[in-house]
């Protein structure tokens, strides 16, 4: 990985292309370059490319003056990912022939194999610093967490580490965000504890629902529909609340799979990742509905997703409620 602080320190790049699956990372790599362009005086032009006509305000560019600046920041957007026969024609010549008094910066979602394949991507490869923020895995989240808490000057214990992962997975704005928090509440001083983690983000949505699913692992059926109902009047996408439900379902299916198979539990726990806190929750669950139990449960949230998508008939919101009982301990009749 390109160390983007450690190549700015010794100037702006004439062409510096910046793409990914993570936004915030790419954004906060775009914003990098930007303030470095500032302290060095670039007067900064924004082009989002959308259409034929954008690329025009490009080649304009190049050609122009500024009245304001003898260098220019080009800080040029490409939603798509994909310029076209004319961007791709106007990168190219870019280029191949930079004015030396201006900077390229290039901002884009995910580029595919074939988009790299393309004339365009292997000019702006060639002349570029290339800077590629590809997905943070689920294992690689907590040490992600940890690298970006101190680098707020915040230390967090092992389990408060685990318990942020667990809830922010898949959004690494979020963790973010809740990063920023703890900040402001705890001392620099201090340890960062679970206690701490959740008291910082149980004003977020995100958290209820995973509470949602820690009351149905613990066979809490009216904190369970207490907790579901608040989340409907919330406003609370369905699809949230499946995803969250079908995580832990599939958890605890594997988990109970793997301990008929022989597995033991401090191998498995450690391997999914149940803190310490959790594993209670999950014992209560893996007792009480068992391999069988767990197989009916997935099987049900496979036809949760049906309804879901509208592909099978019923209510959203019911079957979610029926779900949450059963996983509860609770036998609905249908």
């Amino acid at each position: 990985m390109v160390d983007l602080d450690k190549q700015l320190a010794t100037g702006l790049p004439k062409v510096t292309l910046i793409f990914g699956d993570e936004p915030l990372l790419v954004e906060e790599s775009g914003d990098a370059v930007r303030v470095r362009a500032a302290q060095l005086g670039y007067e900064r032009l924004v082009i989002t490319a959308e259409s034929s006509s954008d690329w025009d305000q490009l080649t304009e560019a190049t050609q122009s003056m500024s009245l304001f600046s003898t260098h220019r920041l080009i800080d040029l957007r490409l939603p798509t990912g994909r310029p076209g026969e004319l961007g791709g024609r106007a990168l190219i010549k870019y280029c191949q022939a930079a004015p030396q008094d201006m900077a390229l910066l290039i901002v884009c979602g995910r580029l595919d194999g074939r988009a790299r394949q393309a004339k365009w991507y292997k000019e702006v490869e060639r002349a570029a610093l290339v800077i590629e923020h590809k997905p943070i895995r689920v294992e690689q989240l907590p040490a992600w967490i940890r690298a970006r808490a101190h680098g707020k000057g915040i230390k967090l214990e092992q389990n408060a580490e685990a318990i942020l992962a667990y809830y922010m997975e898949g959004n690494l704005l979020a963790a973010a965000q809740e990063i920023d928090k703890l900040a402001l509440m705890v001392d620099a001083t201090e340890t960062v504890t679970a206690a701490d983690v959740e008291q910082c983000i149980t004003d977020n949505a995100r958290f209820n629902i995973f509470a949602l699913a820690d009351h149905c692992l613990t066979g809490d059926a009216r904190k369970a529909l207490r907790c579901l109902n608040g989340l409907k009047q919330e406003g609370v996408e369905p699809v949230l609340v499946v995803w969250a439900l079908a995580k832990q379902v599939r958890t605890l299916y594997c988990l109970a799979n793997a301990l008929e198979a022989g597995g033991t539990k401090a191998q498995l726990f450690k391997k999914y990742r149940i803190w310490t806190k959790q594993a209670t929750v999950v014992n209560s669950a893996l007792h009480r509905l068992g391999v069988r139990g767990w197989s009916d449960q997935l099987r049900s949230m496979a036809r949760l997703d049906r309804v879901l998508k509208g592909r099978s008939a019923g209510n959203i919101w019911q079957e979610i409620e029926r779900i949450c009982m059963t996983i509860s301990g609770h036998r609905v009749v249908a």
